[in-house]
């Protein structure tokens, strides 16, 4: 019998790269990505193609990213390079000692405690006003046209919307402090299926309010008013005050040349260190056989390091104990290098003084490229919904520490360590182009992996996308996907890791590239086989 629903797929094929001339977008979203399409098609540019697609992810993604999480982009704009941080800060009104006397003992991962203030709309409002070349309310108007009129829920987001609200049904039902999730997010009762439509007119009418306003509304004017009340009469931390004093910021990217190309990073407070700090390391080996446990053995240890030192040392930047440049030295690569060896070791921060997470790719006509990401952190974020906005609050503050010597301590006004990376490669001034692998703890280990299969195994980003992935937990522990080679899986136990195979795909990642032809000008995109992912090229 013909099932238009079925969602497994008992034969795997490869994806080819996709190949374009005037322009592409890369998401994990077709819908999403055929928005930031029309956008280019209209005389937009890259940014506007961006914008575009990062608030159509709001409405056709929830379970990823929201209007009331955060965002951060690179933008290769006229021969330039960019960086954007919206990420927002902890309420003045918070401390250490209010949280332990609300009686945790460490974060917690729902309610108002985590919530930081939302960073995603003033990161299109400062995108599209230095760089856009279209106005917001026209660059926003897919996204209002499917928080309107609805959308078919795609089959990877219909798996991870039941388990969330399977998860929130078994521990936030109870609570009516979280009654307008369920409003909103399950108004059948239930998580929608795949293929089925599902709409929220509160969502579209907040959407066109940023627009009109420029974001304004947001951190000013009535949807600012709509938070501040609510959270005033829920017992929230988060204030009028809190929104009005936000304001996305440009920042320089980081980078390592990484044999012979330039890979770009936001700085911290993001954790674009752990991957350039890992490629710094690494790069003092020659790799010539991709699958084989050296290898692997050599990229995990590198990044247990290169975590070992963010974990302990990066928070809001100019509250580091230690600089970017200590910990991107040479000297201090160098150190570090030297403390792998053929077993796996436990890893422990060094000291650096002794040497000196939704993501999209944009590229138009004109050469200009966007790597941009957003995110509500985990899932649907705080699981607060405010009321009659559509918009779910991220809970990115459950990232601080209450322990007060910790370099990540929760502070008022304070932004905290940050797990959601765009990345860019240059070489020789040029851009390449744009990359991205989400994923929490996963997307500065995914960076790693997808380009050392570009650079060093000579990979197209499909195939480089397409590759089997590992996952570095915690100590020894390590997760291999369940079509990573279950031989070396075996040789890197006898190396002293601790190996689990991890039957989830979608828990290690999901990335985009969009590379540009430095010779033809042909662009050529990747897109992640583990999700719903499409190029649209033009």
């Amino acid at each position: 019998m013909l099932s238009l629903r079925n969602q497994s797929y008992p034969y795997t094929l490869p994806r080819n790269a996709n190949y374009a001339k005037n322009g592409m977008v890369a998401t994990s979203q077709p819908l999403a990505s055929q928005a930031g399409l029309e956008m280019l098609k209209k005389g937009g540019n890259a940014v506007d193609a961006a914008i575009a697609t990062a608030a159509c992810l709001t409405v056709v993604e929830p379970i990823s990213n929201g209007i009331g999480g955060d965002a951060f982009a690179i933008v290769w704009m006229n021969e330039k390079l960019y960086g954007l941080n919206a990420s927002g800060r902890s309420p003045e009104s918070i401390s250490i000692d209010a949280v332990k006397q609300a009686g945790h003992e460490e974060m917690p991962q729902y309610g108002w405690i985590p919530v930081t203030v939302p960073g995603a709309p003033g990161s299109w409002a400062a995108l599209s006003e230095r760089f856009g070349k279209l106005p917001l309310i026209e660059v926003l108007e897919p996204a209002i046209r499917y928080a309107e009129e609805g959308f078919p829920v795609s089959s990877t987001l219909a798996k991870f919307w039941k388990k969330e609200f399977n998860v929130f049904k078994e521990n936030l039902l109870k609570d009516p402090i979280f009654d307008e999730w369920f409003n909103t997010f399950a108004p059948k009762g239930r998580a929608p299926k795949a293929g089925e439509i599902w709409s929220s007119l509160d969502h579209a009418k907040t959407l066109r309010e940023i627009a009109e306003t420029n974001a304004k509304s947001f951190y000013s004017g009535q949807i600012a008013e709509k938070i501040n009340e609510f959270s005033e009469k829920t017992g929230g931390f988060l204030r009028l005050s809190d929104l009005e004093s936000f304001e996305p910021k440009w920042v320089d990217p980081i980078n390592v040349n990484y044999r012979g190309y330039d890979v770009w990073e936001i700085p911290p407070n993001g954790q674009g260190i752990v991957a350039l700090q890992a490629l710094n390391i690494l790069k003092g080996y020659t790799f010539t056989e991709k699958e084989c446990a050296v290898t692997y053995h050599k990229q995990i240890e590198a990044i247990k390091l290169a975590f070992a030192d963010a974990l302990k040392h990066v928070t809001e930047e100019s509250k580091m104990k230690y600089s970017t440049d200590e910990i991107l030295s040479e000297e201090y690569a160098a150190i570090r290098r030297s403390q792998i060896g053929e077993e796996a070791i436990q890893p422990e921060a060094g000291d650096p003084a002794y040497s000196g997470t939704i993501y999209a790719a944009t590229a138009d006509q004109e050469g200009n490229m966007v790597s941009f990401i957003q995110s509500n952190y985990h899932g649907f974020g705080s699981g607060l919904v405010v009321p009659g906005t559509g918009i779910a609050l991220q809970n990115r503050g459950l990232n601080f520490s209450l322990d007060p010597n910790h370099v990540n301590k929760l502070e008022g006004g304070k932004q905290t360590y940050h797990t959601i990376i765009p990345g860019f490669l240059t070489k020789d001034d040029k851009a390449i182009g744009p990359f991205g692998v989400m994923g929490g703890f996963m997307q500065p280990q995914g960076h790693v992996q997808v380009l050392m299969n570009a650079i060093d195994f000579g990979m197209n980003p499909q195939a480089a996308l397409d590759a089997p992935r590992w996952q570095w937990i915690k100590d020894k522990k390590v997760e291999v996907e369940n079509r990573f080679p279950h031989h070396i899986a075996l040789e890197l136990l006898e190396k002293g890791h601790d190996v689990t195979i991890e039957l989830e795909p979608n828990y290690f990642g999901r990335g985009q590239i969009i590379w540009r032809d430095p010779e033809t000008g042909v662009l050529v995109g990747g897109t992640e086989s583990r999700t719903d992912g499409t190029v649209a090229g033009w």
